[in-house]
């Protein structure tokens, strides 16, 4: 009989993103699908010998990442074309906008790799495709994500502790993740790595900066009080973020939790008072280089700053303009509203009539009242001939009556039964 022979390792098809890549050179066999996600389809492939991870980024049509604007603030281009179009959302802004989307991931990863983040190292960017090194667990295999692995309350204090440590170390480099959670941390042998920086921003050109790390924080004290009972949340993201706006936060400083909120009031008048001081040393340099600003009308001081006494004195007062000559105009008097009567006022009113004609004193000549039209009956009413002479003779408390039309007239006639124009059944 014949032997068996060993069979062949199957071979997977090599997706067309990634044909790119195998054509390069960068990359020379596909092994199969890693992970996938929102963003993003993550392959297990050989590269130089070695096991590597490609990432291919799915199309904008098919990702589920909400509320994109925020974390593309403060993003720019080179080519100032490219600005242009990005900000008119042509069609060729919407492309380089989704390359820039890209790129930002490998920038991301080569600033924090430099800052010493635990990050996956990069080794080549090709056509959209990012290849990474393969972060692997004790056993040698692929590590697995914070989510997919149970852990005991000193374990979970622990990563909690490390993972802070690297939010401190991406901030003093001016990188906040943005999204960052237990789904984005994968458990090397080693401890864990961050990974997912396509939505990462740069904390010193993004209003939302902050709200962005206050949340990474937050995500990350919901992962250890998942395990540790009686975890007690502390201000870190705070403090950190307090920290970095004085420019005293260090890659190793080790957060205390002990932040506490300013309570004084922002003096926003002395701001726009230095606001005003610095617009009006810019007009003298340009006077001083020869440049015509009249123009130009200074814009006012809204406040006066006397750093001699260290508090701040409003501007003196403007003349006001003098008034037009001409006679003065007596005030406009409001109308006074008018109630309406109630019922027993109403009732006692033609007693209360009776009683000053007896009286002699004049009764107040009443409101007339609006006509209003019939509906029924045509010998109620007259024609429009008949008006004037109703009118006349009608006084001047009852309503006069409109005219009927003669079309409306043959209109009547012809709906009363045995009129004519009808038929009798």
């Amino acid at each position: 009989m014949r032997p068996d022979l060993p069979k062949a390792r199957a071979r997977m098809k090599t997706p067309e993103s990634l044909v790119p890549a195998l054509d390069a050179g960068v990359i020379q066999e596909v092994v199969r699908p890693l992970m996938s996600g929102k963003e993003a389809l993550v392959y297990l492939v050989m590269a130089g010998g070695e096991e590597c991870v490609a990432k291919v980024y799915k199309e904008a049509s098919q990702r589920t990442f909400k509320h994109r604007s925020t974390y593309t603030e403060g993003r720019r281009t080179r080519n100032s074309r490219d600005q242009r179009a990005v900000n008119k959302r042509s069609h060729h802004g919407k492309s380089q906008d989704e390359a820039g989307w890209r790129r930002a991931e490998v920038d991301m990863i080569h600033r924090l790799h430099d800052a010493g983040v635990r990050v996956p190292a990069m080794i080549d960017f090709v056509d959209g495709v990012v290849v990474m090194e393969l972060v692997k667990d004790a056993e040698g295999d692929p590590a697995p994500r914070l989510s997919d692995l149970d852990f005991s309350s000193t374990e979970a204090r622990k990563i909690y502790r490390q993972l802070l440590r690297e939010v401190t170390r991406m901030l003093c480099a001016g990188v906040v993740h943005g999204d960052l959670s237990e789904f984005n941390v994968l458990m090397g042998a080693d401890g864990p790595v961050v990974i997912d920086f396509p939505q990462a921003i740069d904390a010193a050109h993004n209003q939302g900066a902050r709200k962005l790390l206050l949340r990474d924080v937050e995500n990350l004290h919901r992962f250890a009080a998942r395990y540790a009972a009686g975890h007690r949340r502390q201000p870190f993201g705070e403090e950190m973020w307090s920290l970095y706006e004085s420019n005293r936060l260090q890659p190793d400083h080790e957060l205390r939790g002990d932040y506490r909120a300013p309570k004084h009031k922002a003096d926003t008048g002395e701001v726009l008072a230095l606001i005003e001081d610095a617009d009006r040393e810019q007009r003298d340099r340009r006077i001083a280089r020869g440049e015509d600003l009249s123009d130009e009308a200074p814009t006012p001081l809204r406040k006066v700053v006397d750093f001699s006494k260290g508090r701040a004195k409003p501007p003196p007062r403007q003349p006001e303009k003098a008034a037009a000559k001409g006679p003065a105009e007596a005030p406009k008097r409001r109308r006074p509203s008018r109630r309406r009567k109630t019922s027993t006022e109403a009732a006692t009113e033609p007693k209360q009539e009776k009683q000053k004609a007896a009286s002699g004193e004049a009764a107040a000549p009443r409101r007339r009242k609006r006509p209003r039209r019939r509906r029924s009956g045509s010998a109620q009413g007259g024609t429009r001939a008949d008006a004037p002479a109703d009118a006349e003779r009608s006084t001047p408390n009852e309503a006069v009556r409109p005219a009927t039309s003669p079309a409306r007239k043959k209109r009547r006639r012809r709906r009363r039964p045995g009129s004519r124009g009808t038929t009798s059944t």
